[in-house]
């Protein structure tokens, strides 16, 4: 491994090709491609997974925070899903908040999916505390105030900042910048354009009339 690389999610080839696969529709039939990739990272319900943006995933990123992780824990076939089968790995974005601070409201589920996932055997990743300062710090000349990273953008930074300068860019699919209005989305996608234009990153944008 290169000596300047720290890899975030352990297990990842640092320098193979990369698929990072986004949820936003009109990402068009880009499954060839993605499936080609050495490593697919996917994310949360895997829009797509299994036809128009193929069938491999390496890594799933699942948000251990809110009420979507709320929701798959009281989903019983959550495990049977093809996309959550079919994961060699996953990744959860959020480390977990110390009991003190879950309450009244519990937002944090992490030890819940850890238990969830545990059975099925396979490695699960948790981005660490220090990636969301370095996340918040990416994206202040875009924004004001503390910025909220997705956990697309929590997941691209982790898996770019393993990656050594010279590697090919990653390639990436299906970000549409929308959602949640507590995303910084705007400076989201100017994070992207930076990266995308010192070459570390090569961004797919979904079709214009669908994003």
């Amino acid at each position: 491994m290169p000596p300047d690389v720290d890899p975030l999610v352990p297990g990842l080839p640092t320098g193979g090709s990369l698929a990072i696969v986004g949820n936003a529709p009109g990402i068009g039939a880009t499954g060839p491609a993605i499936d080609a990739a050495g490593c697919v990272v996917r994310f949360n319900n895997a829009l797509g997974f299994g036809d128009g943006t193929g069938c491999r995933v390496t890594h799933l990123a699942l948000v251990n925070r809110g009420g979507q992780a709320r929701e798959w824990l009281v989903d019983r076939g959550f495990l049977e899903r093809p996309v959550v089968r079919a994961a060699q790995a996953f990744i959860l974005p959020f480390p977990i908040l110390p009991a003190a601070h879950n309450v009244p409201e519990p937002i944090c589920w992490t030890r819940e999916m850890l238990t969830l996932l545990q059975p099925l055997g396979r490695p699960i990743h948790l981005l660490p505390e220090f990636l969301h300062a370095q996340a918040q710090a990416g994206l202040a000349p875009w924004t004001s105030g503390t910025p909220n990273p997705s956990t697309g953008f929590l997941v691209t930074l982790a898996l770019l900042l393993g990656r050594p300068a010279h590697a090919k860019p990653a390639q990436a699919y299906g970000f549409g910048f929308a959602g949640w209005p507590g995303h910084p989305w705007s400076a989201e996608r100017a994070w992207f354009a930076a990266a995308e234009a010192a070459g570390r990153i090569r961004v797919h944008p979904p079709a214009p009339q669908e994003r």
